[in-house]
């Protein structure tokens, strides 16, 4: 199977801007849509790249766009919803997915790369998040005539991570106490990198189509150790007090009604099923993973210096 041109959908995401980089360097023409292209412009200085304006969601600019291109790679989708009934998750999980499958019929675009999540389950899922994203899973993977590939990674890391990240911004702005929901909650993180580079691999290997693979880094660690790692990373002195499940459920009912949810139920009902894989990472894909340890120092340390540097600027009257 040829292929020359690569779309991406969720391009400009944090997972998908390490990914172009991948395919760019592997020779590919990639087209990325999205809503907002003045937003992403730096990302045109990459030299095999175009960039679309589009709304992902119409069945027609779907046709429209990916028209020419010789195969699709799929990393939309969202770990929280503005409203609190599935139907956000649903969007962006099952019903794009089918979507493209009809997009990629009508064309005759053979081959797909999907992203869906540890623990997807379409009926076994604890939380609307995971059902979703195995619903969108096996949609995929059940579409006739197009041979797809799955990821299924646990929690990804790396620069720009909504993770770590998100983490050290809540810890330096909570003082002393900071008191965490699922502290036990076990996670696998996976590097961003890591991930990147299976998904290029496996856009061209043929043992790779029709098969859901799972994603983990080398370590596992609870939730509880991961944040007290980021405090210790960021040199801010917290008392991490894990919740117990009743006060978390209490915590979640409570932060999912403030902006940004940085809090949900449905977090918390996805946290009651540990993301960790039961094999190591795939050999197929002659990739060692790397571990928060060699990598999470450098970009969070890296980010706060960059935070301190702009105040500093600001208050003494740069631009």
């Amino acid at each position: 199977m040829k292929i020359h041109m690569v779309c991406v959908l969720g391009g400009t995401g944090f997972v998908g801007r390490h990914l172009i980089h991948h395919l760019v360097a592997d020779g590919y023409q990639v087209k990325v849509l999205t809503r907002h292209h003045a937003r992403h412009r730096d990302l045109l200085v990459l030299p095999t790249l175009t960039m679309a304006e589009a709304d992902i969601h119409d069945p027609q600019a779907l046709i429209d766009h990916l028209a020419g291109c010789d195969a699709v790679i799929n990393l939309v989708g969202i770990l929280n919803e503005k409203g609190h009934d599935g139907s956000g998750f649903r969007r962006a999980h099952v019903e794009l997915p089918r979507k493209i499958i009809t997009a990629c019929t009508t064309l005759g675009i053979k081959r797909l790369v999907h992203m869906s999540a540890l623990n997807a389950n379409a009926q076994q899922g604890p939380s609307h998040y995971l059902r979703s994203k195995g619903e969108g899973e096996d949609l995929v993977h059940g579409a006739k005539n197009i041979y797809t590939t799955s990821f299924r990674p646990s929690v990804i890391f790396g620069p720009g991570d909504s993770f770590f990240t998100r983490f050290a911004a809540l810890l330096k702005r909570i003082p002393i106490i900071f008191p965490l929901a699922c502290p036990q909650a076990r996670f696998a993180p996976i590097y961003v990198e890591d991930v990147g580079h299976a998904f290029a691999q496996a856009l061209i290997n043929p043992a790779t189509i029709g098969q859901r693979y799972d994603l983990c880094g080398p370590r596992v660690y609870t939730l509880k150790q991961l944040v007290e790692y980021t405090a210790r990373v960021i040199g801010r002195r917290r008392k991490v007090i894990g919740l117990n499940d009743r006060l978390s459920l209490l915590q979640a009912r409570i932060l999912e009604w403030l902006p940004g949810k940085p809090f949900s139920l449905d977090n918390y009902y996805s946290l009651q099923v540990d993301s960790v894989c039961q094999n190591i990472f795939p050999s197929l894909f002659s990739i060692k993973p790397r571990s928060v340890e060699n990598i999470v120092p450098d970009y969070l340390i890296a980010h706060g210096m960059e935070t301190r540097f702009k105040k500093y600027r600001s208050s003494h009257g740069g631009a």
